[in-house]
């Protein structure tokens, strides 16, 4: 079933009295969302008993958990040892994941740095790779590990690239960041054709199973011509995308995915308004 749900607190759960992230899974329950995301952007700055109690607290809600990996992420870097700490920071993100009781974990694969596009590609691949079985070595098979697509140039994520590091194993699970794809793009998503034909090509590539619960970022995001500037809200006119083709190209596509808003300050309120939109198109 698909889902819909907030990349954090936004500004009205502060504004509403609430303090702790234990307090947003019935806070989200209550609106109507079933999922949310917890970004460890910034770095792992959480014990594991509080992980426990935020895991235990969606759990009892009934609202599924993900995680955001930390941004350093660079499988491209061509340092061994800053690679060592790319792996790090994955599996220790999917160890606060187990404890959450969530499944999903979302990583930036990398960025492009002095190589050229393809070595980057070729060394981020091979990175995932290793990757991969650091994951079985683990146990941790049980869990999605999810590369975005990315919204500056400068950034290795583009559909093509997230679709052909998915293809490396099963475990890895496309997420696409729409609002990412239309930075970097230069504002290439407006019709339903135009989304229908990213989502037609990642079915064609992986298969309809392994799409139809996919991992989808969505925001309306300020770009130039290097791509990604900010992140931006529903309230914006001027860059998009908008969600109703996307919406029109799900239900056509009979895709159910697990849709975070990224919203700046008012994902919860964008993550409603993009369900609003989802149960209002008939096709």
């Amino acid at each position: 079933m698909i889902k819909f749900g907030p990349s954090g607190n936004g500004e009205k759960f502060y504004a509403d009295g609430h303090k702790h992230t234990e307090e947003a899974a019935q806070y989200c329950k209550n609106l109507g969302l079933s999922c949310y995301e917890y970004s460890f952007g910034r770095g792992i700055l959480l014990s594991e008993g509080k992980a426990l109690a935020i895991g235990q607290a969606f759990k009892d809600a009934g609202v599924e958990i993900s995680v955001h990996a930390p941004y350093f992420i660079n499988f491209a870097n061509p340092d061994d040892e800053a690679a060592q700490k790319s792996y790090n920071y994955v599996l220790n993100s999917a160890k606060y994941l187990k404890l959450f009781g969530g499944n999903r974990l979302v990583f930036h694969p990398a960025a492009q740095g002095k190589a050229t596009r393809e070595t980057a590609v070729n060394v981020t691949g091979d990175r995932l790779k290793v990757l991969r079985d650091y994951i079985y070595l683990n146990n941790l098979e049980d869990l999605y590990f999810c590369p975005e697509t990315m919204g500056k140039l400068a950034q290795i994520g583009t559909l093509e690239e997230v679709v052909s590091f998915c293809k490396i194993d099963k475990v890895y699970l496309p997420a696409v960041d729409f609002g990412h794809l239309n930075a970097r793009e230069g504002g290439s998503l407006k019709t339903v054709e135009d989304y229908k034909s990213r989502l037609e090509y990642m079915i064609a590539e992986l298969g309809y199973e392994r799409v139809k619960h996919f991992h989808v970022h969505f925001s309306k995001i300020m770009y130039g011509g290097k791509g990604e500037i900010k992140h931006l809200t529903f309230e914006d006119d001027v860059y998009g995308p908008e969600f109703e083709p996307l919406a029109v190209a799900l239900k056509e596509l009979k895709l159910e995915p697990y849709i975070v808003s990224e919203s700046a300050g008012t994902q919860v309120e964008d993550a409603l308004e993009m369900k609003r939109i989802y149960g209002s198109v008939d096709i």
